[in-house]
């Protein structure tokens, strides 16, 4: 048997270097993430009649919401014109954390 009980070792490395450079995979990946988390993503609906802006974290920065679209009789399509906007800055931040963990290549994440 190999060093570490494993015949042939885990493609020529031994356990340590496995633990080592899963460490520094770890430590990169947490840098991605407070990268990502530092970073904002922003889009507007209506012709701009709704902006969103969230950051990497999906938490919500800033909404404006134009006055002229803002109508009593009519509070479906204003709703609707926000979750649109949110739902495409969020969907920005999902597009953005899969290409930054995407070059990981862990099977199963």
């Amino acid at each position: 048997m190999a060093r570490g009980g494993f015949p042939g070792g885990f493609g020529g490395m031994n356990m340590n270097q496995i633990m080592k450079q899963a460490k520094k995979m770890q430590e990169e990946m947490a840098k991605s993430q407070e990268s990502l988390t530092n970073k904002t993503f922003e889009s507007t609906t209506g012709g701009g009649a709704v902006f969103v802006k969230v950051n990497g974290g999906k938490k919500i920065e800033e909404i404006i919401i134009k006055k002229e679209v803002i109508d009593p009789d009519d509070a479906e399509m204003l709703q609707d014109l926000i979750m649109t906007c949110v739902n495409d800055a969020m969907g920005k931040v999902d597009e953005a954390t899969n290409a930054e963990f995407g070059k990981y290549n862990i099977p199963g994440l």
